[in-house]
């Protein structure tokens, strides 16, 4: 087995550890290890001919993301900002790690630590292709649990952001996808305003 595949195996029994479970196709699905999987699939569908480095970042991009729960920060703003950083920094030593583990040359490690990382955004083509994949992904499986819990003006703005970082051809396909009425309506305020 080739490292690539070693690395993926390694990225999917780690975020299959997750406790968190989510239902896929009627099937309970590790949280994480189904997010890699459907991150994996729309980078796919960006760019068939993918390279290993960024079908790799897309795999680990939350790897055991439930190990730094958001309730260990201050419910505000500065609390989430500073979540979000330390999870970027926690994913890529973790994926770091197990890619030197799995036999990954300095090379490729480098360019998965700088897609997870959001380093070259956007101006390299491979992070552009990540972003989109995360925006999709957002948009098609968690921006209807979201309108459960969430008000509308905060989703409305999480949309306008996601929005503003897609390409073109990312747009077409997000009001392309098989949404609900209030998805809809969240995507069409957000693009109004």
């Amino acid at each position: 087995m080739d490292a690539f595949q070693k690395a993926m195996e390694r990225f999917d029994a780690e975020n299959g550890r997750d406790p968190n479970v989510e239902m896929d196709g009627g099937m309970p699905q590790p949280r994480e290890l189904l997010y890699a999987r459907r991150l994996t699939e729309w980078v796919l569908r960006l760019a068939p001919e993918a390279s290993e480095s960024l079908r790799l970042a897309a795999r680990c991009q939350h790897i055991c993301r439930w190990m730094i729960a958001r309730e260990s920060y201050p419910m505000d703003r500065a609390g989430y900002l500073r979540w979000r950083n330390d999870l970027k920094q926690f994913h890529a030593k973790k994926s770091e790690a197990i890619l030197r583990e799995a036999g990954c040359g300095e090379e490729m490690i480098a360019k998965v630590r700088d897609l997870n990382l959001k380093r070259n955004f956007p101006a390299d083509a491979e992070s552009q292709v990540l972003e989109d994949a995360l925006c999709l992904v957002f948009l098609e499986h968690q921006l209807a649990a979201l309108a459960l819990k969430t008000s509308e003006e905060k989703l409305v703005n999480a949309v306008r952001k996601s929005w503003e970082k897609m390409t073109d051809s990312a747009r077409e396909r997000a009001l392309a996808l098989p949404l609900g009425p209030v998805e809809r309506q969240l995507i069409e305020r957000a693009l109004a305003g």
